[in-house]
């Protein structure tokens, strides 16, 4: 109810908009374009419940620009997740799931080197590409061909200076999932607040991060309390020295004691290079350092995990893929091949998996645990 709330809210703000912009097209250029994508998948796995699995999926999108006197630009966003899912284990069991829900849904008002803009929205940053520390409001999994994530409530404005350099300053409000490494929920009731200064520096960049949230414990045991502030701190940076380096390290801090939660840090090392063999493999590798611990900056409880991901170009239409995770707290590892032919308006993908049967990566932003195991999934993405 209260996402359809925002939604319907979104709605009659960006027909207001679109009205008043067309009573004054005498001093106003529109443009307005309307666009979608569709997909579907076919997945088998006879390690799950339910070993056959398929699913469609149509993103409806709306983008309205209004361009204004004096380089002035107001433009908008919406669009919505409209899904099926259908779960077979032939002639014993079948499960099946639906649902519409928004997007995204946004107003933007910017000129040159200033943009804000309000409502449901992806914001992301950072220096990694796999195993991201700074995965602070989305839920990207590189594994996912359409790079699917849930956006935020929030209002976000970046200020973008003649050097390069930018600072970014946003605020939220009613969002309570958790997203990439969360250990518990936001309280959706609080208010979240934050910023980031990136910077040119010699043959790269580099960046500082601050967020603040009330995070919700009340899911966690002998406490007393049900939520606490949390402070998190970041900084990352990225240069270009015949190969791609960059770090990205977090300190996420709650006021209060909850044990080894109380402190979380989480440090990335990573490097790309591509290599000259037949049309270029390009290498992705990245090292992740995660602990937790009473004390600031302690790891009495570590995890480490390496991601290698390879990409290689058989021709104009078509690229082999293969991502491979390994966790060595847990000795598992996972394991992804994938091919893609594009069309002129539709992609093919064929993924092959053989990953642990629990999953315990943080980029997993399936309702369920679908590539838990061995499997093929066969891929169809339409866009218009």
């Amino acid at each position: 109810m209260k996402n359809a709330k925002r939604q319907a809210f979104f709605l009659y703000f960006l027909i207001a908009i679109g009205l008043s912009a067309q009573s004054q097209s005498d001093s106003l250029s529109l443009l307005l374009k309307i666009q979608g994508q569709a997909s579907t998948f076919l997945l088998f796995n006879p390690d799950n419940s339910l070993e056959l699995y398929s699913s469609a999926r149509y993103i409806p999108q709306v983008n309205l620009e209004a361009q204004l006197p004096k380089k002035n630009l107001l433009d908008l966003e919406a669009s919505a997740n409209i899904f099926g899912t259908l779960g077979v284990s032939p002639f014993d069991e079948s499960k099946s799931n639906g649902g519409i829900r928004p997007y995204r849904a946004w107003v933007r008002y910017s000129r040159p080197q200033f943009e804000l803009r309000a409502g449901l929205q992806k914001i992301n940053f950072g220096s990694a590409s796999i195993l991201r520390p700074l995965m602070w409001f989305d839920q990207i999994d590189p594994r996912d061909p359409l790079q699917l994530t849930d956006g935020v409530w929030g209002a976000l404005g970046r200020y973008y200076f003649l050097n390069n350099a930018n600072i970014w300053l946003w605020g939220l409000y009613g969002n309570d999932n958790r997203r990439g490494f969360d250990a518990v929920p936001s309280d959706p009731k609080t208010p979240e607040f934050g910023g980031r200064f990136q910077f040119p520096t010699s043959r790269g960049e580099a960046a500082i991060t601050y967020h603040h949230r009330e995070a919700d414990v009340s899911g966690l045991n002998g406490f007393g309390f049900e939520k606490t502030p949390e402070h998190r701190f970041a900084v990352d940076g990225k240069w270009d020295l015949t190969i791609g380096l960059w770090v990205e390290a977090t300190w996420l801090y709650k006021t209060e004691n909850v044990g080894l939660l109380t402190n979380q840090n989480l440090i990335n090392f990573g490097t790309d290079y591509t290599f000259a063999l037949g049309n270029g493999l390009h290498v992705v590798a990245e090292q992740l350092i995660i602990g937790a611990a009473e004390k600031p900056f302690g790891f009495e409880k570590k995890n480490t995990l390496t991601a290698v991901f390879a990409t290689y170009p058989l021709g104009l239409f078509d690229n082999l893929g293969a991502i491979f995770y390994y966790d060595w707290t847990n000795e598992k590892i996972y394991n992804t091949l994938q091919w893609q032919h594009i069309f002129s308006k539709w992609t093919l993908n064929v993924l092959a998996f053989w990953n642990p049967k629990i999953n315990q990566l943080p980029q997993q932003n399936f309702q369920e645990n679908l590539f838990g195991g061995k499997g093929v999934q066969l891929l169809a993405v339409y866009n218009h």
